[in-house]
């Protein structure tokens, strides 16, 4: 028997099992379930096997998720093709309500198939661990962020305000220190909401460290440092955008990583009319407002600062 030239193998990956299902490469061809496996590399190895002696050619595909990229390195190493697809680009029918690893699966293996599906940029392990820590960095500080908007919220119920300039500097903080609640219930209160923003303040403070530590060391630090000779592009906002980006020469015209980013303008255009909105705001978040943040200070005066080495 003639084996087929190319399997299209649709992937749904969950923490303990992987629905399978491939199509041939024939169009009218019926996308066939294989069930579900285990996470185990045995069982992945187990599988791969089935489907390469029946093809000639397997092709993988399976969504981001919270999973990672372990499975889409494992089945490169194997010198097998696997794509890894954002969900949100997925097209979907308008009414489809049922979704199911059987249904993922099947979907992915038939959108493969019919060239419907745009693979995301995987990083390598050493770029993921950057974009880790400089997540890690962005959450922190938007831990501290509220944590001092629900401590300035407790001490307005209180009828206590701060009387100097800075807030959150050395004066501030022992102004904090002589706070008098006037019942015994809420210096309790107002210890926890002091603690809950001291705790991400030395949290941000160790990433930043680390930060500084290991980004010298990253292939990346060259583009890194060229960024910042850009105005309003500092330390923070060239690394969370490479972090996020990867490598740039990956593309060959900026239009890709305006999507990428969620910077291209919405458009409702119908007949002769057509209208342009907001930008999308779909795509790599943490990166998007690092930009606007770096827009904001472009257009303060510039000041005077260091060259860079």
């Amino acid at each position: 028997m003639r084996h087929a030239r190319t399997r299209y193998v649709g992937l749904d990956v969950h923490q303990e099992s992987i629905a399978v299902a491939y199509a041939r490469e024939e169009r009218d061809a019926e996308v066939i379930c294989l069930g579900t496996i285990g996470t185990r590399q045995c069982d992945i190895d187990t599988r791969v096997r089935t489907l390469t002696s029946k093809a000639t050619h397997v092709v993988l595909v399976y969504d981001a998720g919270p999973c990672g990229y372990w499975l889409y390195r494992y089945l490169t190493k194997k010198q097998l093709r696997c794509w890894v697809v954002a969900p949100a680009l997925v097209p979907k029918q308008a009414g489809d309500r049922v979704n199911t690893a059987r249904r993922d699966a099947t979907q992915r293996a038939q959108l493969r198939r019919s060239g419907d599906l745009t693979p995301v940029y995987v990083p390598a392990v050493e770029d993921e661990a950057i974009r880790d820590l400089s997540r890690a960095r962005e959450e922190a500080s938007r831990e501290r962020q509220a944590a001092k908007s629900r401590l300035k919220a407790f001490l307005w119920r209180q009828e206590i305000r701060y009387e100097g300039r800075a807030t959150w500097g050395p004066a501030h903080r022992r102004g904090l220190a002589e706070v008098v609640c006037p019942t015994p219930a809420q210096p309790m209160v107002f210890q926890a909401y002091v603690r809950a923003v001291s705790e991400p303040q030395e949290r941000l403070q160790r990433l930043e460290a680390e930060r500084r530590e290991q980004v010298p060391a990253g292939r990346l630090h060259p583009v890194v440092q060229a960024l910042q000779a850009m105005r309003g592009v500092q330390c923070t906002v060239a690394v969370t955008l490479i972090a996020a980006l990867g490598d740039l020469t990956r593309v060959d015209h900026p239009r890709p990583l305006m999507r990428s980013l969620g910077l291209t303008p919405t458009e409702y255009s119908s007949g002769a009319r057509r209208r342009h909105g907001p930008m999308t705001k779909a795509g790599h978040t943490f990166a998007r407002r690092a930009l606007i943040a770096g827009a904001w200070a472009d257009r303060s005066p510039a000041q005077g600062s260091r060259q860079l080495p």
